[in-house]
């Protein structure tokens, strides 16, 4: 798993690394029971203190996202499987708060919004299909 962390974007690094653990696990790119790499190497590798990596998967198991197993290392929970539609939904959510924000600060009202994000779902489900097809 590769980490990409933004140092300018006002979020703590931490809760950057929980989302990205989350948004693998909800999307299935990381399966449960597979090993998130371990604190120090993966401190070493962002350039973040390891207090930092130690903090986002200490929220990750208080969510139930991740196991430590002591001696073993951390891994991603089987009862947080990518099959959870709550998990995803929120993920979801936090997205579209962004984009909700976003239109705000550039001035774009609900009905364009949304009619936006209808156009933007159907021609995505429209490539989607050609490919299908393809």
């Amino acid at each position: 798993m590769r980490f990409k962390l933004n140092f300018k974007s006002g979020k703590p690094v931490y809760l950057q690394v929980v989302d990205q653990v989350k948004v693998a696990a909800a999307s299935g790119s990381i399966q449960a029971g597979e090993p998130l790499p371990s604190i120090r190497p993966l401190a070493e590798e962002l350039r973040v203190n390891r207090n930092t990596v130690a903090k986002a998967y200490a929220e990750l198991e208080s969510q139930g996202v991740i196991e430590t197993v002591a001696g073993k290392g951390s891994f991603v929970s089987a009862n947080n499987s990518p099959l959870k539609k709550a998990v995803r939904l929120e993920l979801l959510a936090q997205e579209i708060d962004t984009a909700v924000i976003q239109a705000h600060h550039l001035q774009v009202g609900k009905a364009e919004f949304l009619r936006l994000a209808e156009d933007r779902f159907d021609a995505f489900q429209d490539k989607r299909d050609r490919a299908a097809t393809s």
